[in-house]
């Protein structure tokens, strides 16, 4: 792994958890949808630290909200580095993103697993890691440098093209 890799991924994550967050909270001033603590509480569990009142726990929901973002960011660089890049590379990336999630939060007693919510929260959800992994993906792939030789392209198709 190349540290240019390592670094690009870290600034990659960190554009993409601000456009998720800025998205988030445009997303609230609409739908009226308080903030989350699931993210806090994850942590708590994981750190093995006493529950605490949501309003007690901001600080410990952002480290969990930016650093799991920041750091997965790596793992798109590291994309990036190897020849996985592109929208198709974004959207695998996106589901790497909501496993991380959805395993730490259910691992720990804290989430509930996705199918069980109302169908509103799980398009909010998708619509907001969808934007993290896309935006971590334009900068990853603009940051990162590739392999000297890609794969071969293969020619399109375009309906109604006889081959």
């Amino acid at each position: 792994m190349k540290t240019k890799a390592v670094l690009g991924g870290l600034v990659a994550g960190l554009a993409g958890v601000a456009a998720m967050t800025l998205a988030e909270k445009l997303e609230q001033l609409v739908t009226n949808r308080p903030n989350s603590y699931v993210p806090a509480h994850t942590l708590e569990r994981l750190l093995r630290l006493p529950h605490k009142p949501d309003q007690q726990r901001l600080g410990l929901n952002w480290t969990m909200h930016w650093g799991q973002g920041i750091v997965l960011g790596i793992v798109r660089g590291v994309m990036a580095q190897h020849g996985i890049r592109g929208p198709v590379s974004s959207f695998l990336f996106m589901n790497l993103r909501l496993l991380n999630d959805q395993t730490l939060e259910n691992a720990t007693g804290v989430g509930a697993l996705p199918w069980s919510w109302p169908a509103d929260e799980q398009l909010i959800d998708l619509m907001h890691k969808g934007i993290y992994a896309f935006t971590t993906g334009v900068v990853a792939d603009n940051l990162v440098t590739g392999p000297p030789q890609s794969a071969d392209q293969r020619a399109g198709w375009r309906l109604g093209q006889k081959a």
